[in-house]
């Protein structure tokens, strides 16, 4: 009877140990959970199939090599339609999303362009050689972890943007915000795609979608060479009726333009441009427009100001990758903005992996958990009250954010993400349940 009390302590010493053990390894894991993790259940809140709606209808999939083509067929039957306006959700004009025109192949490009991603070493010399080295070799083995409903597809094919533009309308998004470079320029790895916009803007009119456009940083951009490229872009596409143009407090329709990298250059340069009293200022001129800087730290909400600028969006799906991108930030960034007559415009993805490009970044992947992630991003978005939400990507397949249908797929014994359980578009439908709620609180803040 003496041994018992202690043994009964050492008995519960065990249990809580065991307990202490199993908490920490279900945090630990639910911090490094991969994109292919499967969480079931009612993940996503509309998932559970409605009366009359059969496209909420929860999919549940037979073995990749099964459903490999039939999935891709069913995705193209679902984009090819005849009377393309009449059967899609309305366009949204206050969600935006980036888009990327850089990808090729042989067909339409005469080569694989970006699906054939180097593999980045990492910036420690010490670590790089930890890590595989190399490039992807398509149409099997592409640079992203998911694999696209449309195969290794080019930007330049017709029928793609025409099913990207689709797909946009069912999501109800209706600003495409295309990443662009000026004409002869390019991003590292890819070719130069400003040709590309003229059909964009074609089929984006045709589906009632507008085009935005998102300046990347390139090598001499300052105040003199944004001058011309404003210039360039609004003389070119400004009477196309997709050029999207955002009505300002002051009541003028103006052009929007988001500043990727906007940080690099020093705030005195852009206000040259963005100030009224700057020597290039493009003030109340025909090339006035709504500028949006990246927020990335902290000390650029200052920056922002002093430059200039109209707006602040904050691009990465990363939650808390950057002060920018961490939601928890986003009540005082927008009590901030509202406080300097300034847009806040949050960014929200999906998830986030970009390890097929850059394998020693595991740190910062963030699990789709079935749509949950996304969800909570557009929450939290929504919460602050924004005039617009931006959401990271359309189809950046390399970072893993894309929302654009993707199939499951096989490359030797490794498989490619998916997103199953559920239905190749089921990014897009959450996009579109989530832009109707927007128009209606925003209708509700309006009164």
């Amino acid at each position: 009877m003496g041994l018992l009390p202690w043994r009964m302590t050492r008995f519960r010493r065990k249990i809580c140990f065991a307990l202490t053990a199993l908490a920490l390894f279900i945090l630990v894991v639910m911090k490094i959970l991969s994109p292919d993790d499967r969480i079931l259940g009612d993940g996503i809140e509309f998932l559970p199939q409605e009366d009359g709606d059969d496209n909420a209808e929860v999919h549940i999939m037979p073995k990749t090599s099964v459903i490999k083509k039939t999935w891709k067929e069913k995705v193209v039957s679902v984009f090819n339609r005849d009377t393309p306006n009449e059967e899609f959700p309305p366009p949204n004009y206050n969600i935006h999303v980036f888009y990327y025109t850089w990808y090729g192949n042989p067909q339409f490009d005469g080569k694989y362009i970006h699906w054939n991603h180097p593999l980045l070493p990492h910036w420690n010399p010490k670590i790089v050689p930890e890590y595989a080295t190399g490039t992807h070799t398509p149409p099997d083995d592409i640079g992203a972890s998911f694999y696209p409903a449309l195969g290794p597809y080019s930007s330049r094919d017709p029928s793609v943007i025409e099913a990207h533009v689709q797909q946009l309308r069912t999501a109800a998004i209706g600003v495409l915000a295309v990443s662009w470079y000026p004409p002869g320029m390019k991003d590292d790895n890819g070719e130069p795609t400003e040709s590309i916009v003229p059909l964009i803007l074609d089929v984006a009119s045709k589906y009632k979608v507008k085009v935005a456009f998102h300046i990347e940083p390139y090598k001499g951009r300052d105040d003199k060479s944004m001058l011309d490229n404003i210039k360039y872009i609004i003389d070119k596409y400004g009477d196309h009726p997709a050029f999207f143009r955002y009505k300002s407090k002051t009541g003028k329709l103006l052009p929007l333009f988001y500043i990727y990298d906007s940080y690099l250059q020093n705030p005195a340069i852009w206000s040259q441009l963005l100030k009224s009293t700057g020597t290039r200022s493009i003030r109340n001129t025909a090339y006035d427009g709504i500028f949006i800087a990246l927020l990335v730290e902290e000390k650029h909400r200052q920056e922002v100001l002093s430059a200039g600028f109209d707006g602040i969006y904050t691009y990465f799906a990363t939650n808390s990758f950057s002060y920018g991108s961490t939601q928890s930030n986003w009540r005082s960034i927008k009590a901030f903005c509202d406080s300097n007559n300034l847009i806040f415009i949050p960014s929200v993805g999906p998830g986030y992996i970009d390890t097929s490009i850059r394998p020693w970044n595991g740190q910062n992947t963030r699990n789709r958990i079935n749509g949950r992630y996304y969800e909570m991003s557009l929450r939290a978005a929504l919460e602050t009250r924004p005039e617009i939400i931006s959401v990271t990507s359309f189809n950046e397949w390399h970072e893993g954010t894309q929302i654009e249908t993707a199939i499951p797929k096989t490359r030797g014994q490794t498989a490619y993400s998916d997103y199953l359980p559920y239905k190749p578009t089921v990014y897009l439908d959450i996009t579109r349940r989530w832009a109707e709620k927007f128009r209606k609180e925003q209708e509700k803040w309006l009164q």
